[in-house]
């Protein structure tokens, strides 16, 4: 705890009540002498009597003391704590990614998945003013972070993501999707499903329900493709030596870029393709898309902070500086 909001000024007070306190005392310690060498011990009694000079010093310590109060209150003291609560406006996302064998193609250098995740860090990077969700999946969707705005937890978790980290087999969209929408279904307006893959789909009969439950819930999908049309082999090591997949008929499996079905999930919930052409300008065209989405109000937790007392040195020294204008002088005789 801070003891005051300003403790400088504390420091600088110090050195000024010190150099006040000296100047009164030997500005006192002169006037004395110059009275007892122009008076004799008996008249200067008589001049100056013994309450006189007690309301003198009483005066002059009051008003001191005033002063003193004065500069505590501009140091700005402070004890007890408060818990401010503000009002913050987030649009809301969940940020899927496929992470089956086929992300690990190279025809995104060094291979899909480490593209994917160098995307991923740049977007996150942006939005430390919005709600973002992280759902990995294969033929099966599981949730890797709740809907937050927790820039570091989701950076963390998105460079965590890897190639078979799932125990299923396979890529299906429609699992991800309702993951996505059950994520999203508390918050209000226009949300968004990021959604990373290379669009192949193993069970495509199932996406249109899923399809359904996104725009039930007024969930645009940001879908983006990425690797070749073409097709690219996909690499596996056994033993230490490389080797590439193939099918249970032996044959080597090439996994392609199925940009066409990317595209009509994207366009029936109102949302748009981005085809992967680089991290940096993949996440730019992601970000600019979510921007476009409604944002929601909710009171977050704020700050703890210290409560301000400067009101009371400065009234006490108010009434010090007040009390030593209102001691009479010139009644003692």
């Amino acid at each position: 705890m801070e003891l005051f909001n300003s403790p400088s000024i504390f420091i600088y007070m110090i050195f000024t009540a010190a150099l006040l306190g000296a100047l009164w005392y030997l500005g006192a310690a002169r006037g004395e002498k110059i009275k007892r060498a122009l008076f004799s011990a008996e008249n200067y009694a008589k001049l100056v009597p013994q309450e006189l000079k007690f309301r003198r010093r009483l005066k002059d310590i009051l008003f001191l003391s005033g002063l003193f109060f004065f500069f505590l209150a501009l140091a700005g003291p402070q004890w007890g704590r408060q818990k401010i609560d503000v009002e913050a406006s987030y649009s809301q996302a969940v940020i899927a990614v496929d992470v089956s064998l086929s992300m690990l193609a190279e025809d995104v250098k060094p291979n899909r998945m480490d593209g994917a995740k160098t995307m991923l860090s740049m977007l996150i990077d942006n939005l430390a003013r919005e709600r973002v969700g992280i759902v990995a999946f294969t033929s099966k969707a599981f949730m890797q972070s709740p809907v937050t705005s927790d820039v570091g937890a989701l950076k963390t978790l998105a460079q965590g993501l890897s190639v078979n980290m799932l125990p299923m087999p396979g890529t299906e969209l429609a699992p991800a999707v309702n993951l996505a929408a059950k994520m999203l279904a508390p918050y209000p307006g226009s949300k968004a499903l990021v959604l990373v893959t290379d669009g192949e789909d193993h069970n495509p009969q199932d996406l249109q329900a899923a399809l359904k439950t996104a725009r039930d819930n007024d969930i645009k999908i940001i879908a983006v493709g990425i690797g070749s049309v073409d097709g690219e082999l996909i690499p596996i090591k056994e033993n230490g030596v490389k080797s590439y997949k193939k099918d249970k008929n032996g044959k080597t499996v090439l996994t392609k870029l199925d940009e066409k079905s990317l595209i009509n999930l994207a366009s029936s919930t109102g949302g748009a393709y981005i085809k992967f052409i680089g991290p940096q300008q993949t996440a730019e065209e992601v970000y600019r898309q979510m921007l476009m989405l409604d944002k929601s109000s909710s009171l977050v937790n704020g700050s703890i902070l210290y409560k301000n007392r400067y009101q009371i040195p400065l009234f006490i020294g108010f009434v010090l500086v007040l009390s030593s204008i209102l001691i009479a002088l010139r009644k003692v005789k």
